[in-house]
Formats: C-alpha cells, structure tokens, sequence
C-alpha cells in the first residue's frame, strides 16, 4: 500500500519518504493457527532532531493498536514514540455521509424524462455505523451507547430532505464536493515520534492482527490392497485481514498459544535450535523446529497472499507409511447427556444402564509418527482425508476426521468410518444385586458377525461403567485391562462367521 497523501508529515519529511518505500524490505509474517498473526515491515524513516509527524498507510485492517513496536534494529537513534493513532475505517459511501451530516450535497437521479437530473438534499442523519472491524477494544460499547441516543454511529436508514421534505432513503447517487483533510484510502497508522539527532534509518514496525490464519490437511491414499498409505499435507492460508503482503517471508507456528483477549499475545520466546525439514520431491519446502513449547514452520519461498485470497501450500510428503486397519466394537450405547450431573451412587442403582445395544463397529486407522513408518515430524493439527485405489485406478474416498497436534514419535488413531459387513450385537444375560446392596454381579454377551471375504480382527472394548472396584470372574475370552474402568477383548473373526465373547463382572462397594 502507499504511503498516505494526506498533510501529516512535514514536507522534507514526506517527500524523503514516499521513493524510499520502493526500496522497503519485503514483509515478514508469523501466521498462528489460532486466527492471528504477526506482521513484520520496514519503514524508511527520515528524521530530524526533536518531534517528527509520520504516517504509514499499510497496515491491516484488524491490527491491535497496542501490540504495535516501532524502533530502529541497529540502535543508531534513540527513537521515543510520543503518540500513537491507528485508523482503520478507510473512505466509502456511508462514511462520507456520516462527514457530511448537516450539510447539504447534490444527488444525481434520473428524472421521469429518463434524462439525468441534480436535487440537493440535506442530510439528516447518514445511518451510517462504523465496521465491527474497526472499533477495536472500546468500539463496540462506544457504538451501542450512540445508537441508543440515536447519534453518529446510530444504525438504521439514511434521512436526507429534500425541498423540505423528509426522505427515509438517499434520493439518488450522493455527489460530495471534496474528500476532505480528515479522509484516509487506507487503515493507517500515525505517529509523533521523538528523535535526539537527523537520521535515515530503516525502522522496524510490528504489530499483531487478526484477519489470517492458517490449517492443515491430509490426504492419504491407500492402494487396492493393504495398510501401505502415502501422505500428503497441505497447508492452507485464508487471508482476510484488508491487507495484500507480496513476496512475504512466512512462517506457521503451530500449538495451543494462549491469548488474552482482547489483550495482545504474550511476548516471544527464545528458540531451541532442533530443525527438521519436510521434503517435497527432493526440495525442502517447509523446514521445521521446536519453538518454546510450539512448532515453527517456515515457508523457504515468498509467498505473495492478496486481500480475500485463499492459498495453499505443501507442507510434507510421506511414502510407504503402515496405517494398520482397526476394528473397534464399542457395543454400550449411553445417553452421556442423559446421565450428567448424575452421581456414582445412582449410576450403579440403576438397573439397565448400559444395556441398550450398539451394532455399529468402528472403522479406524492406526499409524506411527515415526521415521521407520515414514513420518517422524511434529503433525500440526488438520483434518484427515482418507482414499483408496479401486481396481480400475480410480481413488475413492473412504473417510475423513481430524488430529490434534502430533508431537512426534506418538501414535495416531483416527475413525473413519463404520463398517458395512462387521456388525455387532450386546446383551445382559444376567444381574444380581445381594440384599446388603454393596455387592453386583452383570454378565454380557457380545456377538461379532464377519460378512466380509476375509478374516477381521475386533477389538471389543468393555467399560466398567457402575464402579471403580471390579473382578472379572468369569471371561469366554482373555481380556487387557486398558485403564482402570476399561477392559478389551482382541478376537479374530473368519469370513462369514460369528464370534461369541462372554464375561461376568463383580463389583463392590465396601
């Protein structure tokens, strides 16, 4: 964006300006994967000793006016900011009618002739309320408390008259005189800054914004047969921030950063040198390494991203990655909403909690972010799209869900689905509660049906939902505890058969 034209520097000061800001640096961006950024410029400043008027009209439209730094990097000139003003609701229509209130402007029409003609009305009051992305911190209550006096800033429809009439809309095209002094294209940034000697200098300006995020994506496509996958990730970068950044140097930071809001993020962090770099055809495009306790992602290409724009990067390739099939029977079907706020006590006394049945049996794929599977890089979270080669060559698609951040060396497990030709079925056979009511026996019986060509392996997860004190007596089947209310029995189930699994569980109150 160019500098702002409006008299805010003083003459030596804006003509020094206005052909150093081709010369300008390209910007810098860190993009958060929690809707922000920071943005990074270089501003060539001309200065003289004592207070300097200067104004950047490049800014975003949602920068937070108290997170901006200005300074000199290399800490020649001792620069104080005495005053700082952001502006960020650029010209248009309603704006200029809102400047004009009280005052009479022309309106151009077409008359019952069909030729145009001129009227002159006075306007009123402009309807005009100012962008909810421009009112910043205190904005919003300053807003509600016009409108509710029916002042500037109040909503509604425009009130113009016209040869002492009152008109509840603009009778034509509104022509003003003139922009005006007070007018601005762009959001800009002004400041009075205090310097103690004449110096040209390139200044670091930085601020955060709202207006860009950024997530990731997988796909991955497995062939006609087998658990091999190969992976692809994307990065996609929404710009909405009223701001074009060309050739920008990015960078993703990915991780769970906390913000006060409306408060600025907090301050940076020194880095741990540990890089990793995703590989694409041979050609790094995202290197990476740990960043505090986040991930830092950093684009090796500028990127242009214009206002309104959506764009798409890749961020790794994998090849040859083992995502093992499983097969998760979790055949309780509870109502959680129905039982919250409901204690222990009246959980166990009830006779069939648990006992409506499930059939579906879950569809999951389980993949090892290591690097003997092919991966091994801290996964920023994103979406997960799953396909698979049909015999004809054909991908199809077979699912889809979302990871969290994937630190590396962990395990992944995603659902994708619910299998058609493995159905389940659960029922209590059985429930004894003794007379001193501190002791309950349930059994069940799970049935697995196989209707597929070839042999599934089912894992049959049990939760021991009544209490927290539990035997299994009686089993069918070995079982794995999994944690200390969760117990799973892994079967095997041939091609159009059944498997039948049985246990009885005890539970004391004592």
């Amino acid at each position: 964006m160019p500098w702002s034209k409006r008299a805010v520097l003083p003459l030596a000061v804006a003509a020094s300006l206005a052909p150093a800001f081709a010369w300008a640096a390209p910007p810098a961006l860190t993009v958060y994967n929690r809707d922000f950024a920071v943005v990074r410029e270089t501003i060539p400043l001309d200065l003289k000793p004592g207070t300097n008027a200067v104004s950047f009209s490049g800014a975003t439209v949602h920068l937070e006016p108290d997170s901006v730094v200005l300074r000199d990097p290399s800490g020649r000139v001792k620069l104080q900011v005495l005053e700082q003003s952001f502006r960020g609701e650029t010209i248009n229509e309603a704006l200029l009618l809102a400047m004009n209130e009280g005052k009479e402007v022309d309106f151009r029409r077409t008359g019952p002739d069909g030729k145009d003609e001129i009227v002159r009305g006075k306007i009123i009051r402009s309807g005009h309320t100012p962008s909810s992305a421009t009112m910043g911190r205190f904005g919003a209550s300053f807003a509600q408390r016009q409108q509710a006096l029916g002042g500037w800033g109040s909503s509604g429809s425009p009130i113009v008259q016209v040869d002492g009439k009152i008109w509840f809309r603009l009778p034509g095209e509104p022509l003003f005189p003139e922009l005006g002094t007070d007018a601005i294209l762009y959001p800009t940034l002004s400041w009075q800054l205090a310097s103690d000697r004449a110096a040209k200098l390139e200044g670091e300006l930085s601020y955060v914004t709202g207006g860009l995020r950024w997530e990731a994506a997988y796909n991955l496509v497995a062939p006609e047969k087998g658990d091999a996958l190969d992976i692809v990730g994307w990065v996609t970068l929404e710009n909405q921030s009223g701001k074009m950044f060309e050739n920008a140097a990015v960078k993703l930071m990915a991780g769970d950063v906390s913000r006060l809001q409306p408060e600025a993020p907090q301050g940076y962090a020194m880095a741990r040198m540990m890089n990793e770099t995703l590989t694409v055809g041979g050609m790094p495009a995202v290197t990476e390494k740990a960043f505090d306790e986040f991930h830092l992602y950093n684009l090796t290409r500028p990127l242009t991203l214009r206002n309104a724009e959506t764009k798409q990067v890749e961020l790794l390739r994998g090849e040859r990655v083992t995502a093992k099939t499983i097969y998760v029977y979790n055949g309780a079907a509870i109502d959680w909403h129905r039982y919250q706020g409901y204690g222990m006590e009246n959980i166990r006394n009830e006779r069939d909690y648990g006992t409506k049945s499930n059939p579906k049996v879950w569809v999951m794929r389980e993949l090892a972010n290591t690097k003997e599977n092919g991966l091994g890089l801290p996964l920023p979270a994103g979406r997960t799209r799953f396909y698979r080669r049909d015999d004809d060559g054909r991908l199809e698609f077979t699912g889809e869900n979302s990871i969290d951040h994937t630190p590396q060396g962990e395990t992944l497990r995603v659902y994708t689905g619910d299998a058609f030709d493995v159905v389940g079925e659960r029922k209590r056979l059985d429930y004894k509660l003794d007379n001193s009511q501190v002791q309950l026996e349930e059994s069940f019986e799970i049935k697995i049906r196989n209707r597929k060509k070839e042999p599934v392996h089912v894992r049959v997860a049990e939760r021991l939902y009544r209490w927290v004190n539990w035997d299994i007596v009686e089993k069918s089947d070995p079982y794995e505890k999994t944690d200390a209310q969760n117990i799973e029995f892994r079967v095997s189930v041939l091609p159009d058969q059944e498997k039948v699994v049985t246990y009885r569980v005890r539970y004391n109150w004592r």
